[in-house]
């Protein structure tokens, strides 16, 4: 129970399952595979809330691209011309 209990709350960090595993081997001192077992089970009980949740954390990471890529256009535009000025005088 401690294990699903820790689990869920790496749910709601977002963590995947290779990441969970190392959490509480660092900070619980459980073996990842306990972790790795339990999540197991916890996927086969709520097949549904897992298969939603794997597809939030792929459109999350997607966004987390997409706003890094936004903002090293922006950088570099900036350090091209580091006025502001486009040169439409």
């Amino acid at each position: 129970m401690v294990v699903q209990h820790l689990i869920e709350k790496c749910l709601l960090f977002h963590m995947n399952k290779e990441e969970c595993m190392e959490a509480l081997n660092k900070h619980a001192n459980i073996k990842p595979v306990i972790t790795s077992t339990v999540w197991k089970e916890l996927e086969k009980e709520n097949r549904e809330f897992f298969e939603a949740y794997t597809r939030d954390r792929a459109e999350r990471a997607s966004e987390t691209e997409t706003k890094q890529r936004v903002q090293r256009m922006l950088e570099e535009a900036a350090a091209r011309d580091p006025d502001g000025d486009d040169n439409n005088d």
